[in-house]
């Protein structure tokens, strides 16, 4: 009997914002999920919560391994201006590394992600973590919820490749 290891893509899903959610799946399979906050500190000047966000993406490199693909909330509307700047700042960081590293990156429409965990494209935050959590994970708040429903949207429509 013959059998080889197959070592599967490094997956990373990531919910972007102040309090960003990830989700990342390893070469040999398990999921890490978890959620890092990245709000700006009493005395940091305004750039600072971007390059923490960006030692963050390194530091996840190293412990981890260069993910093949990067998946990410596509935002397409904010309710407000200030969360619109944060998250295009983020979306800038992260899209730079990845370019930077050569790595694959696609964004998912948030329609799109609810749709596929809970068939309905406006479910609401405590739907997402429901559906989430009824496929066996244990996302501490609805931003982990978010960037498992990106992974596992990413490992089901597109087995993981970009």
């Amino acid at each position: 009997m013959n059998t080889e290891y197959t070592p599967r893509l490094v997956i990373l899903a990531l919910d972007l914002g102040t309090t960003t959610g990830w989700a990342l799946r390893s070469a040999n399979g398990p999921v890490a999920h978890g959620f890092v906050s990245f709000k700006s500190q009493r005395f940091e000047g305004g750039g600072m919560r971007y390059l923490r966000f960006r030692s963050w993406l390194d530091q996840l490199a190293v412990t981890t391994g260069l993910p093949e693909a990067v998946y990410f909330e596509e935002v397409r509307r904010h309710a407000a201006t200030d969360a619109a700047h944060i998250y295009g700042g983020f979306l800038a960081c992260l899209t730079a590394w990845c370019e930077e590293l050569g790595l694959a990156y696609q964004g998912v429409p948030v329609g799109t992600i609810k749709r596929h965990v809970t068939s309905k494209g406006n479910a609401d935050k405590q739907a997402v973590i429901e559906a989430v959590r009824a496929r066996g994970f244990r996302p501490a708040d609805d931003n982990e919820a978010d960037a498992i429903a990106i992974l596992l949207w990413a490992l089901e429509t597109k087995g993981g490749v970009l």
